[in-house]
């Protein structure tokens, strides 16, 4: 299928935060090239639930990140089905626990793969197509990339990686390619691992007093993409204000 509307590349789109970005983006005109790895039943709902209002315009991948060819297949699809490429969305993560004393090699490939190594070579892949159309990317990055989280060591390197990639690939694609990153705070809590007396620890640390949400992060993506014509290399924190007392 051939279209008109631009097209962007969301990895890790099928559910929670993911999900809300490509509803917002999908809502705001684009086509959609949705990646997911293992979660296929909600792919396909979202997919059905987006083309419901426009037909057409949805295509899911699945890839593990962690093949060195999973970067151009997600590249060639949105070639193949929309003859176009115009936007970046790295959302795709591994998150959990690593202490400095149980962390394997297996740990490393896996968090530093998906937070850093998938998302260069993607983009690096993307980057011909995004160059020719004065697209945008957008990574999402952390609050925990500048202040570390303890036990998840590897994790917080692997964002702080991300967010120098953020701030690298601004400079090596300007002036046609704009480069950003938003950094979540406490937006969904994980899904094992997070008992309610550490959400309630989290919470008071937190100066708006209050979890945020996937729509805030999804909305913040979209304007970094839609609406920000002058703003390259920044990474935005969403996080009702926890940086600021971290």
């Amino acid at each position: 299928m051939q279209g008109q509307e631009r097209v962007v590349v969301l990895t890790g789109g099928a559910k929670r935060v993911g999900a809300a970005i490509a509803r917002r983006l999908h809502g705001r005109g684009l086509s959609l090239v949705l990646h997911y790895r293992s979660a296929h039943r909600e792919a396909e709902q979202l997919k059905a639930e987006l083309e419901s209002v426009r037909v057409g315009s949805v295509v899911l991948v699945q890839a593990d990140l962690l093949h060195d060819d999973a970067p151009a297949v997600l590249v060639e699809q949105a070639i193949r089905s929309f003859g176009r490429l115009d936007m970046l969305v790295n959302n795709a993560s591994s998150f959990y626990e690593t202490p400095l004393q149980t962390a394997s090699s297996q740990d490393w490939t896996d968090l530093l793969g998906t937070n850093v190594r998938a998302p260069f070579f993607l983009c690096q892949q993307a980057a011909p197509h995004l160059l020719a159309a004065g697209g945008a990317i957008v990574n999402i990055i952390d609050i925990h990339a500048e202040r570390p989280l303890k036990a998840y060591p590897l994790y917080s390197i692997a964002k702080a990686g991300l967010a120098m990639l953020t701030k690298s690939l601004a400079l090596e694609l300007a002036p046609q390619v704009r480069v950003n990153g938003v950094a979540p705070g406490a937006i969904l809590w994980p899904t094992a691992g997070f008992p309610p007396e550490k959400q309630q620890e989290v919470l008071g640390r937190i100066p708006r007093g209050q979890l945020g949400s996937a729509e805030d992060i999804a909305a913040t993506v979209a304007f970094l993409l839609l609406d920000s014509p002058y703003i390259t290399g920044q990474i935005w924190a969403v996080d009702g204000g926890r940086s600021v007392v971290l």
